[in-house]
């Protein structure tokens, strides 16, 4: 099990809630979030827009190609007694991954600390032991 959490994501065209894995391999320089091409779609982002960069990312398969839009997302973590956020972040777009992925920056940025591998974390200003939601896939 890993960690996740519930995010509402809003860009200028349209706003979705949906569980996003924590993913510490996931560095960047700024903050990020990954989101499979099904999601995008909800969300106006695709096609990419023209101010979209398309970069190549390495991976444990290799690298890939995806469409950057700098700054095109707020993204707030919402959970039952508080919310945090929103956080300005660039969204990256992939045509391979089916589930949303924070990046690092973007982790710290919200405040998430993770406190066991297995489904269990915090926000940086509490100790309230939480635990992980359940995946979300976008097909």
């Amino acid at each position: 099990m890993a960690v996740r959490v519930k995010l509402r994501i809003k860009s200028s065209s349209g706003e979705v809630i949906s569980s996003a894995l924590v993913n510490s391999g996931f560095e960047a320089e700024t903050p990020q979030l990954l989101i499979p091409r099904s999601l995008a779609i909800k969300l106006g982002l695709w096609p990419p827009p023209p101010n979209a960069l398309l970069i190549e990312v390495g991976t444990a398969g290799g690298p890939v190609r995806n469409f950057l839009i700098p700054e095109a997302a707020e993204v707030t973590v919402e959970v039952e007694d508080r919310s945090i956020g929103p956080i300005k972040c660039d969204i990256m777009i992939s045509n391979i991954e089916y589930e949303v992925l924070i990046s690092d920056r973007l982790g710290g940025e919200l405040g998430i600390v993770i406190l066991d591998l297995r489904g269990k974390w915090r926000f940086i200003d509490e100790d309230k032991e939480r635990i992980t939601e359940k995946p979300q896939y976008w097909f």
